[in-house]
């Protein structure tokens, strides 16, 4: 009689997704958390897509879309995410550990490209919550500082704690041995909380209408001649916003028709 111990068998992956194993877990709040896993050579992302991700769940895919945190040019994959008890994915998704498989999608896809926008001068990246991901993408790739003067990532956040990469902007970017000479002069960080005490206060479409980012910045006020804006966030973060830029003659653009402002839709909340 053998007595060996069998390993116990993980369902077979679908062909439309990578089976990876995470690397890494970080917990900033306890509503929000980042994870790193490995990257299969053959997936290929321009910065600011999203893909398919997700869990086996009696042996059935459960995934959402998630905008890919890491840049293009990274080995490992990097994705930020909410926790919500009760939602299907992220209820699950937030206790992965190191070692465990986590599904990707083989097709990214997504509006909040370069592409998708016509040349300009100054790139707009406003982000609330988990909107940041797809902007730490964008930010870290040298292409975007090619394209642009002036590269701004505005983050707005509830709590003071919730500044996911506050560090990564303030300190890592410009201290980069590669990065650092890249985004010098170029790259500007401006988080704002709006239920704390913090040196800039309120939602970036009030700071925007104030005209207060711009001072604080020293740039001129949004302009669609010059100006380019991606949107990633809220649903009334965006609605707001694509109001705001419209009013402004904006143009929304999309991967057919470039523009002068993006939003990305695909935002998870569940």
């Amino acid at each position: 009689m053998n007595d060996a111990i069998l390993p116990v068998a993980r369902p077979a992956i679908p062909a439309a997704y990578f089976g990876e194993h995470v690397t890494w877990v970080h917990h900033w709040t306890e509503r929000l958390f980042s994870f790193r896993c490995t990257r299969d050579p053959a997936l290929r992302f321009r910065a600011g897509e999203f893909a398919m991700i997700g869990l086996m769940v009696d042996g059935k895919p459960l995934v959402r879309a998630y905008s890919m945190a890491s840049p293009t040019w990274d080995e490992e994959l990097e994705f930020l995410s909410i926790k919500v008890q009760d939602g299907p994915l992220t209820s699950r998704l937030q206790h992965v550990r190191v070692g465990d498989q986590v599904l990707i999608g083989r097709k990214p896809t997504g509006t909040l490209v370069t592409d998708n926008l016509r040349p300009g001068r100054t790139l707009w990246l406003l982000a609330t919550g988990t909107g940041l991901a797809p902007f730490l993408s964008l930010a870290r790739e040298p292409d975007v500082y090619e394209r642009y003067e002036t590269v701004v990532v505005a983050h707005t956040v509830r709590q003071v704690n919730e500044l996911a990469h506050r560090a990564l902007f303030e300190r890592d970017l410009p201290a980069h041995e590669f990065l650092g000479e890249i985004v010098a002069g170029k790259l500007r960080y401006y988080p704002s909380v709006t239920r704390e005490p913090f040196a800039t206060q309120g939602r970036i479409t009030d700071l925007i209408e104030t005209g207060r980012i711009f001072t604080d910045l020293d740039l001129p006020p949004l302009d669609p001649a010059h100006d380019r804006v991606m949107l990633c966030g809220s649903e009334d973060m965006n609605r707001d916003c694509k109001a705001m830029l419209e009013a402004r003659g904006f143009e929304e653009g999309s991967n057919n028709a470039p523009g002068t402002y993006v939003v990305e839709k695909a935002f998870v909340t569940k």
